[in-house]
């Protein structure tokens, strides 16, 4: 089982005192908050990515590359690469250059992204955007794993003779996480090359997330890559902590009332009830992220927001203490005692590498 953290990178003001961090603060600061993770012993720090105020991660390889050379041992992931709007050429090269500067340590999350006006930027049609994400997927998935590809499709020029590189390192693509609140088509399109589904459910109750999350096992099931649980999934959660419940719950409430996302809306009591957010005590965010696999079945990867509403770094990097020293290695030990034999952890690129070695040599 895998934890981690994930960062959409917005610059929100501080509700408490009204100051907004600059740009250069905000990134400096993910970077901190990765490192942290490591500190820890958490193992994926994620980023994600965006092209409009306020959010400042608009290169997450260039992020990434830079986290990789002051790490040894975590995870790189994005938690959202943008399959519609980039080029699938710009991202087969980019990851895989990347893959080498981290010895392997990396793997992508990619969605269609949830802000439309990014689309014309870049020169696309949002009403394209389930089919943008399917092509340039299957392109996508070529380049890494033919060395000279002739492609044509609807959305890009054609490709003739073309060898993207780098290629990737040891000749193992980075693995891919399909990311999708909403989309069964998504849930559809990694059960139908054997990728991982990830379900950021932090806005979403129970019954949505259930209902994604079986489509995708019945259909990798169906399309021969292994049992329904033997599926790879992930999720997502957001949590703030304090000792007492009660000290959690009234200095984050200022924070989740004007969050720009879900702020002036439901109260901070209804949303925590309807969705994974977990205000309290690390006992209470231990007993809630156990519940996932209660609702959702044995899963590979756990991710939590907690850098986000304009919450200082200070009581970010707090968040990250306690999540590493009090709740990831409960969440560990449960999830690892209950989880049957045959259920796989989370491919790595260590992973991947010896079950092609293992293939090769049984052939």
């Amino acid at each position: 089982m895998q934890f981690g953290v994930f960062s959409v990178g917005d610059v929100t003001p501080d509700p408490t005192n009204g100051r907004t961090p600059t740009e250069h603060e905000r990134i400096k600061a993910m970077v901190d908050i990765a490192l942290k993770t490591e500190e820890v012993g958490l193992d994926v720090f994620a980023t994600g990515e965006h092209h409009n105020p306020p959010f400042v991660p608009s290169s997450p390889t260039t992020f990434l590359g830079y986290v990789a050379a002051r790490t040894e041992r975590i995870i790189l992931s994005t938690a959202t690469t943008l399959i519609t709007t980039n080029d699938p050429v710009k991202i087969a090269e980019d990851y895989a250059y990347l893959q080498h500067i981290a010895d392997g340590r990396v793997d992508l999350m990619m969605g269609r992204g949830n802000t439309g006006p990014v689309y014309p930027w870049f020169g696309k049609d949002i009403r394209d955007g389930i089919a943008l994400a399917v092509e340039n997927y299957a392109l996508l998935h070529k380049l890494w794993r033919e060395d000279v590809v002739d492609w044509e499709g609807k959305f890009r020029t054609p490709l003739q003779a073309f060898t993207a590189t780098p290629r990737p390192l040891d000749g193992i693509p980075p693995f891919v996480w399909h990311g999708s609140i909403r989309s069964p088509q998504i849930a559809e399109q990694a059960a139908y090359y054997g990728d991982g589904f990830f379900h950021n459910n932090i806005f979403w109750p129970v019954e949505h997330t259930k209902r994604m999350i079986e489509l995708y096992r019945r259909r990798y099931e169906h399309y021969g890559h292994g049992a329904a649980d033997q599926a790879i999934v992930g999720l997502g959660g957001q949590v703030f902590m304090r000792k007492n419940s009660q000290d959690a719950v009234r200095e984050f409430r200022p924070y989740f009332d004007n969050a720009p996302v879900y702020g002036h809306g439901p109260s901070l009591e209804d949303f925590s009830r309807e969705t994974p957010l977990t205000v309290g005590s690390p006992q209470q965010v231990i007993d809630r992220t156990l519940t996932f696999r209660d609702h959702f079945g044995d899963y590979q990867r756990q991710l939590f927001l907690l850098d986000h509403a304009g919450l200082p770094l200070k009581t970010v990097l707090e968040q990250l203490d306690m999540l590493g020293e009090e709740v990831v290695p409960v969440l560990r030990r449960e999830f690892d005692a209950k989880r049957p034999a045959h259920v796989p952890d989370a491919p790595t690129h260590e992973s991947l590498k010896a079950a092609r070695d293992a293939a090769g040599a049984s052939a």
